[in-house]
């Protein structure tokens, strides 16, 4: 049942072992550390945030159990969901726009890990045509997907995750069918309210109009990201350096099955959480409840940088 306590038992000993030695994981402090953060949410009035043991577990394993970072990261998560409802409401897998979308594959965990434990996300990120999609609601499938696997994959929160991206088709149309305020939204939200853990990321088939959607996108990574970045052109021997081709699927030189047979897994995956969709629409903030000034949308993402850090997290 998605958002059912998680007992970390049942994770194998190696990534278990990886918990403590890389986050800083100490079962000795584990739950009390996790009844903090319980404790601080509840008293925030302006949040309506989960407070089940395996939400808050996520996000300190994700912030390496830094208590501030994590009280930090959460609000920043139920903010950006009460900010931006064009990407977190009406997220309900019957949806036909939406199940189009991740019918199409755009993005979706592959089977398995990589050699270091890690989960690998592929995307083919031009797949969609920019005429008939919103770009909203890409995000929205998007955000989707990384919710079901945080439910679902408990090792994920641990290890990381790594990103392929096959740019083939891409045009300045899909370009400038992804506006720059949406993209800084959308990675700002991704970067500072999510516990991803992404450790590589990396682009193949890159068209000339890759350039133009990265040379958006960089201004707003951190500066860590860009030292992830790796661009393979169109050199699928370089990407199986980093992520192991029998990974990948089969129209890559993998064995893991089609494009079209993983993203229905992963649809009738998101199918069977529909009620926690439809329940998760009420987790977000309220600003009118907020002490203080409201956090609107335009100072949450085009103002002060940082206005987070100047919350009182003890």
């Amino acid at each position: 049942m998605p958002g059912a306590e998680v007992n970390s038992s049942t994770l194998r000993e190696e990534v278990q072992r990886l918990a403590k030695e890389e986050l800083g994981e100490d079962p000795g402090r584990l739950e009390e550390d996790v009844e903090a953060v319980r404790e601080w949410l509840i008293k925030q009035p302006h949040l309506n945030a989960r407070t089940d043991r395996a939400t808050i577990l996520r996000y300190l394993r994700g912030c390496k159990f830094s208590l501030e970072r994590t009280k930090e990261k959460l609000a920043m998560y139920y903010t950006c969901k009460g900010a931006l409802p064009d990407m977190f409401q009406g997220r309900d897998p019957d949806d036909p726009t939406l199940r189009a979308i991740l019918k199409l594959g755009l993005m979706f965990p592959l089977p398995g890990y990589d050699p270091l434990g890690r989960k690998v996300i592929f995307g083919r990120m031009a797949a969609w045509d920019p005429k008939g999609v919103r770009s909203e609601d890409l995000f929205k499938a998007a955000s989707m997907l990384l919710d079901v696997l945080f439910l679902e994959d408990e090792q994920t929160t641990i290890t990381g995750i790594v990103q392929a991206n096959d740019m083939s088709g891409l045009t300045l149309k899909h370009v400038t069918a992804l506006p720059p305020p949406l993209i800084r939204r959308v990675i700002r939200t991704w970067q500072e309210g999510y516990p991803l853990q992404p450790k590589s990321v990396h682009y193949i088939n890159t068209p000339p109009a890759f350039e133009t959607l990265f040379n958006l996108c960089k201004p707003l990574m951190k500066e860590k990201m860009k030292k992830r970045v790796h661009v393979h052109g169109h050199n699928l021997d370089q990407l199986y350096q980093y992520v192991p081709r029998a990974m990948l699927p089969t129209e890559y030189g993998g064995a893991n099955g089609s494009v079209q047979e993983i993203a229905d897994y992963w649809l009738q995956k998101i199918d069977k959480h529909r009620a926690w969709f439809l329940e998760d629409e009420r987790h977000c903030a309220d600003e009118s409840r907020r002490p203080g000034k409201p956090m609107t949308g335009s100072l949450l993402f085009d103002g002060v940088e940082g206005s987070f850090r100047k919350l009182d997290f003890d």
